[in-house]
C-alpha cells in the first residue's frame, strides 16, 4: 500500500504565535474556575488560611520544573511532549509507557469537565429563566468541541484568546473590588506570610493547588504548529505558569481579604463556589455579577478545547509513529488537525457522558471531581518521570545548555514533584471524599501502574517484531533531536528520522546511467574555415612553432585527418564480435 500523502500525516505548520501558545496553556488551567471552585474548596475544606502562598509556592516549583523542561523543548520538537521526551532521555520502553499513562489522563481531565460545565450553564441558564438540564448543556459544550477540534487550530487559539482575556480582566475586576472594600475596613497581608507554609496541612493544599496547574504543560504539545516552536514553546510556557500562579495567589489573598483573615474559611464553607459573588456583589452592578456566571461557563469551555487539543494531538503522535493504529496518524489535509484523534476523544467523551446521565451520578462530583483529580493524577506522574528524563537526557548531551538549565533545576523538579506526587497517592482517597475502606484507595493509582505496564509490553513486542517502528518511538516527523539523528552530507540541515533511514536502506541503488555519446552531438566543422588566431601563450595556432607532444588537435589536423575518423569524434566502439 502506497504512503499516504505528506499534507495528510503532518500538523499544520507556522500557525501558533507566542499569544495563541500561552493562551492554550492558560485556558487549559482556567483561571477563573480555579479562583470561583478550586481556591473556594482548599479554604472550606482544609481550613487552613495559608492558600495564596500554597500558589504561589506551586507557581515557583513548576517554574523550576518548567525550565528544564522547556530546554529539553528546544532540542525536540514533536507534538508528543511528555511521551518524545521521557522517550529521548529514559528511553523508548518508558516513553512508550508514558504515552499510555497520557492518553487516560488527559482524557479523563476533558471529560470530567463536561460535567461541571453542564452543571454550570444549566444553573445560569435557570437564573435567565430557562430550565435546562446538565446533560443537554454538556451535548451543546461537546458538539462546539468536536467541531472546533476539526478546524483550523489557530481558529481554535482566536477562540480562546477572547475567552481568556476576558476571564482575566474580569478576575482583576473582583480582585480589586475585594480588596477596596476589605473586612474591618483595613487590608491584611497576613495570609501572604511565608510562616504559614510549615504546617500540617500544606501538603494536602499543594495537591489540590497542583491540580489547578495542570494544562499549562500542553503548550508543548503544540511545538508542531507553532511559529519557531524552540523559542515560541519556552516562551509561551514560562508565560502560562507566571500567569496563572499571580492570578491565583492574588486571587487567594483578595478573598482573605475581602472576608477577613479570621472569616475566610467559615465563609468559604457556607457560600461554597458562590463566594467570590457574594463578596463583590454589594459593591459591582448586577450585570457584573452576571458576566461573571456566563465567564465562568466560558472559562470551563476554554479549558475543554484545550485539552481535546492535548489529547488529538498525543493520538497523533503516536499514531505517526506506529505505536498506535496508522490511521491515528492522518489530519485534515485542510485544516493539518489530527482527524483520528479528534474523532476519538469526541466520541468516548460523548459515551461516557451519556452513562452518566442514564446511571442518575452527580456529575459534579463523580464525573467532574473523581475523574479531574484522577487525570490529575496521571498527569502530575508524566511530569515527575519527565523530571528525571530531563536530567538523563542532558546527562548524555552536556553541552547542549547551561549547568542551570541541564542539571540544577531538574534535579531540583524532581526531588519536590517526588514529595508531591508521594503526597497525592497516600492523600487521593481524601482528595476523592470516599471511605477509608474503599478499593478506590487503590485502585486509581494500580491502574496507572498497569496502563504503564502494558505500554512497557507493547514496546518490547514492536522492538521485536517491527524494529523499525521501534526505531523512530519518540522521534516525531523530521528525527527528534538534533544530536540523535545524523546529517546527509550537503544542504540539508534537518536530521533524518529512524524511519527514513531504515526505509532508505532497505530502498535499491538505482543502476548507473550510462553517458551519451558524443559522435552526433557535435556538428561537422566546415572546411573552408579559416585558421583560429591564438589566444596570448597559444601554440596551437601559430604556424613557426611546431606542435609538441601532448598538445591538443588544431585546425590544420582537423584539415589533414582523414573523413572516417576525424580528432573531434569520438573514436568508433568496437564491435561485439571482436
Amino acid at each position: 500500500m502506497s504512503e499516504p500523502d505528506i499534507v495528510s500525516t503532518a500538523l499544520a505548520r507556522n500557525r501558533l504565535g507566542v499569544p495563541s501558545v500561552v493562551f492554550f496553556g492558560v485556558a487549559g488551567a482556567a483561571p477563573l474556575t480555579v479562583v470561583i471552585g478550586a481556591i473556594t474548596t482548599i479554604y472550606a475544606v482544609v481550613g487552613n488560611t495559608a492558600v495564596p502562598v500554597v500558589y504561589l509556592v506551586v507557581a515557583g516549583i513548576l517554574s523550576i520544573f518548567t525550565v528544564g523542561f522547556v530546554a529539553m523543548s528546544r532540542h525536540i520538537v514533536n507534538s508528543g511532549a511528555f511521551y518524545s521526551y521521557i522517550s529521548h532521555g529514559l528511553g523508548r520502553i518508558p516513553g512508550v509507557g508514558a504515552a499510555f499513562v497520557a492518553l487516560p489522563a488527559y482524557a479523563m481531565m476533558q471529560i470530567g469537565l463536561f460535567g461541571l460545565f453542564g452543571v454550570v450553564a444549566s444553573g445560569v441558564l435557570d437564573g435567565l429563566g430557562f430550565t435546562v438540564g446538565w446533560f443537554t448543556c454538556a451535548i451543546v459544550a461537546w458538539a462546539l468541541v468536536f467541531v472546533l477540534g476539526m478546524l483550523w487550530v489557530d481558529l481554535s487559539g482566536k477562540v480562546l484568546a477572547v475567552l481568556l482575556v476576558a476571564e482575566i480582566v474580569i478576575v482583576l475586576i473582583y480582585d480589586i473590588v475585594m480588596v477596596a472594600n476589605p473586612a474591618g475596613g483595613s487590608v491584611s497581608f497576613s495570609t501572604l506570610s511565608p510562616t504559614r507554609v510549615f504546617t500540617p496541612e500544606v501538603a494536602a493544599m499543594m495537591v489540590l493547588a497542583i491540580a489547578g496547574f495542570v494544562g499549562f504543560e500542553a503548550t508543548v504539545v503544540l511545538s508542531e504548529e507553532a511559529k519557531d516552536p524552540k523559542k515560541t514553546i519556552a516562551r509561551a510556557t514560562h508565560w502560562a505558569v507566571i500567569l496563572a500562579g499571580l492570578l491565583c495567589g492574588l486571587s487567594a489573598w483578595a478573598m482573605s481579604v475581602g472576608a477577613g483573615p479570621g472569616n475566610i474559611v467559615a465563609a468559604a464553607k457556607a457560600e461554597q463556589t458562590d463566594l467570590v459573588f457574594t463578596l463583590v456583589s454589594p459593591h459591582v452592578p448586577e450585570a457584573l455579577i452576571n458576566i461573571g456566571y456566563v465567564l465562568f461557563m466560558t472559562s470551563i469551555f476554554a479549558a475543554l478545547l484545550a485539552f481535546h487539543a492535548a489529547v488529538s494531538r498525543y493520538q497523533f503522535a503516536l499514531g505517526r509513529e506506529g505505536v498506535l493504529p496508522r490511521a491515528w496518524g492522518y489530519t485534515h489535509p485542510r485544516t493539518g488537525a489530527p482527524i483520528v484523534g479528534s474523532l476519538a476523544q469526541s466520541l468516548l467523551a460523548l459515551v461516557v457522558i451519556v452513562v452518566y446521565r442514564f446511571t442518575g451520578a452527580d456529575p459534579l462530583i463523580y464525573l467532574f471531581a473523581w475523574l479531574t483529580v484522577v487525570g490529575g493524577l496521571g498527569v502530575l506522574i508524566l511530569m515527575w518521570s519527565a523530571s528525571a528524563a530531563v536530567i538523563v537526557f542532558f546527562v548524555r548531551h552536556r553541552h547542549q545548555e547551561n549547568v542551570w538549565r541541564a542539571k540544577v533545576s531538574p534535579i531540583i523538579a524532581f526531588v519536590l514533584l517526588s514529595i508531591i506526587l508521594a503526597a497525592t497517592v497516600y492523600g487521593l482517597g481524601d482528595l476523592l471524599q470516599i471511605e477509608p475502606g474503599s478499593m478506590f484507595h487503590w485502585l486509581f493509582p494500580t491502574g496507572y501502574a498497569v496502563f504503564a505496564i502494558v505500554g512497557f509490553v507493547w514496546a518490547i513486542v514492536m522492538r521485536a517484531a517491527r524494529p523499525e517502528v521501534y526505531a523512530a518511538i519518540g522521534r516525531g516527523a523530521d528525527g527528534g533531536f538534533i544530536a540523535d539523528a545524523p546529517r546527509l552530507k550537503g544542504s540539508h540541515t534537518e536530521p533524518i528520522s529512524a524511519r527514513a533511514m531504515m526505509a532508505a536502506a532497505r530502498e535499491p541503488s538505482p543502476p548507473p546511467r550510462e553517458m551519451p555519446s558524443l559522435t552526433h552531438e557535435l556538428p561537422p566543422l566546415p572546411r573552408d574555415m579559416p585558421p583560429m588566431q591564438g589566444l596570448p601563450g597559444d601554440r596551437s595556432a601559430r604556424r613557426d612553432i611546431p606542435p609538441r607532444p601532448g598538445d591538443p588537435p588544431t585546425l590544420r589536423d582537423v584539415r589533414s585527418a582523414p573523413p572516417e575518423h576525424s580528432p573531434w569524434e569520438a573514436p568508433p566502439e568496437p564491435s561485439r564480435w571482436q
